[in-house]
C-alpha cells in the first residue's frame, strides 16, 4: 500500500463508497448492513447467497446497485424445469445465405452479464445448479468443447427463500462453501417500513447516476489484495475457523452442537473480507474487529449443526456468537 496511485485509488473508493450509500438512501430504505456486506464482497470478488423472505427489495437493491456501478444485469428466475443451456446458452443452426453452408452459432445465456440474480437458486435440480456454480468459480463455461470467457467484473447474488422449501433442491454443502457471503436480510423496522410505504405509493420516481464503471472496480478488487496483515490478524483468523470444527476446536458446545466446521476457505475469506473492510473505512491495515465484523456472513452457511442442536434450537448464527466472546 505504498504507492502514491494505491492510496489514491483507495480514498477514491471513500469517496465512492459515500456516494454510492446517498444515492442508494433514495431507492432503498434502511438494510444499511446488508448493503455494506454486498460492497465488501463485491470488492473481495466474492459471489452471495441471500437468505429473506419475499418482498423486502432483494431485486430493487441489485438492480440499483448495477446502475450505480454502471454494469449489465440479468436476473435467472429458477424453476424446476430449467436447464442448463437457459444459464450459459446455447448453439443454434445458421445458414449463409450466399453459400448455403450451415454452421453452429453460439447464443450466449444471461450468464455473460456483469452482475447476476439467481432468483431462488433452490427450486432448481442439481444439474442446473451446477451450471452456474462452475461459472462462479471459473469465470468461464464451456459448450461443445468450446470455452468461453464470462466478461469481469462478474458478481452473482443468489436467493433463498427461508419459508417454502416443498419441492426445492438445497444446495450441498460442498456447493454451498463456494459462496463467499450468506446474507440474511430481515424485516424493516416501523418507521422504516412507514418510509418504504410512503416512498412507494407517491408519484416520485428516484434515479441513481453511475459512480464506478467495470475497470475502476477490477482496478479496486486488486488494490483490496495488496492491502497488508498482520500475523496476529491472520492467527486469529485462523484460530476462529479451527474453531468451528469439532475435530480441532477446544470448546466443549462445538463438539456437542456441530457435524462440521467451516473448511480453509472460510479463512481465506475471512482475511479477504476484513481486506475490503478496512479498504472500505479507508484504512491500510487490517485489524482482528474486521475480522469479528465479517465472521457471521462468512461462517453462516459453513457451520452444520447437529441433531443435537436442531433439538436444543441451537443456529449456527449462535455458534457464532458464543465464538467470538470466547465461551
Amino acid at each position: 500500500m505504498e504507492e502514491k496511485s494505491d492510496i489514491k485509488l483507495v480514498r477514491k473508493l471513500v469517496e465512492a463508497k459515500a456516494t454510492i450509500l446517498e444515492q442508494l438512501k433514495n431507492v432503498i430504505i434502511g438494510q444499511q448492513d446488508v448493503i455494506d456486506q454486498f460492497l465488501i464482497s463485491m470488492f473481495s470478488r466474492g459471489h452471495c447467497l441471500i437468505v429473506g423472505v419475499p418482498g423486502l427489495a432483494k431485486t430493487l437493491l441489485i438492480a440499483t446497485l448495477s446502475k450505480i456501478f454502471n454494469l449489465e444485469f440479468a436476473r435467472i428466475q429458477f424453476t424446476p424445469d430449467l436447464m442448463p443451456s437457459d444459464i450459459i446458452g446455447t448453439e443454434v443452426i445458421q445458414e449463409n445465405v450466399t453459400t448455403g453452408e450451415r454452421s453452429f452459432r453460439f447464443i450466449k445465456g444471461p450468464v455473460f452479464a456483469n452482475i447476476i440474480l439467481a432468483d431462488e437458486i433452490n427450486r432448481t435440480p442439481p444439474k442446473t445448479q451446477s451450471a452456474l456454480l462452475q461459472a462462479m468459480q471459473e469465470y468461464k463455461v464451456t459448450v461443445a468443447g468450446v470455452t468461453y470467457q464470462i466478461p469481469c467484473p462478474f458478481f452473482v447474488l443468489a436467493t433463498q427463500n427461508p419459508i417454502e422449501q416443498e419441492g426445492t433442491y438445497p444446495l450441498p454443502e460442498a456447493q454451498l462453501d463456494r459462496f463467499f457471503f450468506q446474507i440474511n436480510i430481515g424485516y424493516p423496522s416501523n418507521e422504516e417500513e412507514k418510509e418504504i410505504v410512503k416512498q412507494t405509493t407517491g408519484m416520485a420516481v428516484c434515479d441513481v447516476k453511475s459512480v464506478l464503471n467495470a475497470e475502476e472496480i477490477l482496478t479496486l478488487q486488486d488494490i483490496v489484495r495488496k492491502v497488508p496483515v498482520s500475523d496476529n490478524v491472520l492467527d486469529y483468523a485462523v484460530k476462529l475457523v479451527s474453531d468451528t470444527r469439532p475435530t480441532g476446536s477446544g470448546y466443549d458446545f462445538i463438539k456437542k452442537w456441530v457435524n462440521w466446521g467451516a473448511g480453509p476457505r472460510a479463512s481465506q475469506n475471512l482475511v479477504l473480507a476484513g481486506k475490503a473492510r478496512a479498504v472500505l473505512d479507508g484504512r491500510y491495515t487490517v485489524s482482528i474487529e474486521d475480522i469479528k465484523a465479517v465472521a457471521y456472513p462468512v461462517l453462516r452457511h459453513r457451520i452444520i449443526v447437529n441433531y443435537t442442536a436442531e433439538a436444543e434450537g441451537i443456529t449456527a448464527e449462535m455458534i457464532i456468537k458464543k465464538l467470538l466472546e470466547g465461551k
